[in-house]
């Protein structure tokens, strides 16, 4: 996994989603001169600061390819969730863990659990919020990893789960 970005790449900065390097700049960071990337997350236009030291250690990452896609694909497609018995607000914090890790897969796991869940029962408000959010990251990263649309991939990832409601 490089860590190593340049003005124009894209990678993935954890809970907001795909970000473009607009910048690279040296600092004044706690006393020392530190370089930091300047990363825009495309959703929000949010501007970050990354020191490029501390890069994979925040999470930011490389944008999947398209291997990854169908690894993704694979987990929202699955359907052997496990039986929740668990509280909304323990599932809720359990779910943003995984969101905040950044990883696709993690994130994917977190819509096809909701979806499959919101198929049985009401998810609570701040379930349904996390549900558009880990769908909003995924259609995000993949329209980019396939050169794609966003409303194709996400009809294609709503697809996958108006079968499972049905």
């Amino acid at each position: 996994m490089k860590q190593q970005f340049t003005i124009g790449d894209k990678a993935v900065y954890p809970v907001h989603g795909v970000a473009e390097v607009v910048a690279m700049e040296m600092r004044d960071i706690g006393g020392s001169q530190t370089n930091v990337y300047i990363l825009k997350i495309i959703e929000t236009g949010l501007k970050i600061m990354v020191p490029t030291a501390n890069a994979g250690t925040v999470g930011l990452r490389d944008l999947i390819g398209s291997k990854q896609v169908k690894e993704v694909y694979a987990i929202l497609k699955s359907r052997d969730v496990p039986r929740d018995t668990q509280t909304w607000n323990r599932r809720y914090r359990e779910y943003m863990e995984k969101i905040k890790t950044g990883s696709i897969f993690e994130i994917a796991e977190v819509l096809r659990d909701l979806s499959v869940l919101r198929a049985t029962k009401d998810l609570s408000f701040g379930e349904r919020r996390m549900l558009e959010s880990a769908r909003t990251l995924l259609v995000k990263e993949i329209a980019f990893a396939k050169s794609s649309t966003e409303d194709k991939v996400a009809a294609e990832i709503d697809a996958m789960f108006a079968k499972a409601a049905a």
